[in-house]
């Protein structure tokens, strides 16, 4: 009864946390049709959240971005056939549509169609020089772990990590490198993509290690220190946006929609402000 109960409480607090805090929806800054004519097969997207978990996250990890997710190509492309038949019925999905998957808070690991994040802003990571051979490997590396839970308990470790020193004691630090990567039974979206990718040693943000030796050599780091704006820095990933107004030929950003209104409120568009400060 205990353990209903406690499920219970989690699955509240988990819907709590996946509602949007904005009352109004800003429109997106990149466009979908142009993501999904330039995705490949293996790239990275990142994207920005509306979520009370995305800013919590975001709020953490000081960026942007708090979500991460994986191209997979079309349904009809995944492979092993008995694989794409599973995606197909457990997750509802056409397999006409272009699929992601990522790791969601109270649904864990799972395979989504790309146009459910049309109204939120994204950006393409793309591994570069990464061979076909490889890239297929990344994608199958992350299928094998459909349904793993999603690790909240993480982010809250990951908050500890990045307090200073003298805050708290460096056993109360952090239990992120108890578990050994690929052993764990719950994974965050960046965590699993990390994961992936260091299986074929492609590398994200390896550390460099020249103590010692003649010659530089590459350290992995542990895949659940990643976080959705590492594959933004990694200078191994191009990184590729497609904004909702093209302005990057000469001079046709003078031609763009400009309004003389000045926000002082990124969130609030300037009839709601004027609105608002009627009303006080």
């Amino acid at each position: 009864m205990y353990v209903a109960l406690s499920n219970k409480f989690l699955n509240k607090f988990f819907c709590w946390l996946n509602q949007e805090t904005e009352s109004l929806k800003r429109f997106p800054l990149s466009r979908l049709s142009y993501i999904q004519n330039k995705l490949q097969a293996a790239d990275v997207l990142l994207i920005e959240g509306r979520t009370r978990v995305s800013q919590i996250i975001k709020l953490i990890t000081r960026s942007s971005w708090s979500h991460a997710a994986l191209y997979l190509g079309r349904g009809r492309d995944v492979q092993p056939i008995p694989l794409r038949d599973r995606i197909e019925k457990t997750y509802s999905v056409c397999l006409d549509d272009q699929l992601i998957l990522e790791s969601l808070l109270g649904r864990g690991t799972i395979v989504s169609p790309l146009h459910k994040y049309e109204q939120e802003h994204m950006r393409i990571c793309r591994p570069h020089g990464i061979t076909c051979a490889d890239a297929q490997q990344v994608i199958a590396y992350t299928l094998q772990r459909l349904g793993v839970e999603y690790d909240f308990r993480q982010i809250l470790d990951l908050a500890r990590f990045l307090l200073p020193w003298p805050i708290l004691p460096r056993t109360w630090r952090s239990t992120l490198f108890e578990l050994k990567p690929g052993t764990t039974l719950k994974e965050t979206c960046s965590s699993l993509i990390a994961e992936a990718f260091q299986s074929v040693d492609f590398p994200i943000l390896p550390v460099i290690d020249h103590n010692h030796r003649p010659d530089l050599a590459l350290l992995k780091r542990n895949p659940r220190l990643y976080v959705p704006k590492d594959f933004d820095y990694s200078p191994f990933f191009d990184i590729i946006k497609y904004p909702i107004l093209d302005a990057t030929h000469g001079g046709v950003y003078h031609d763009l929609p400009w309004d003389d209104s000045l926000l002082s409120n990124d969130d609030v568009p300037p009839v709601a402000q004027q609105q608002s400060d009627k009303k006080k």
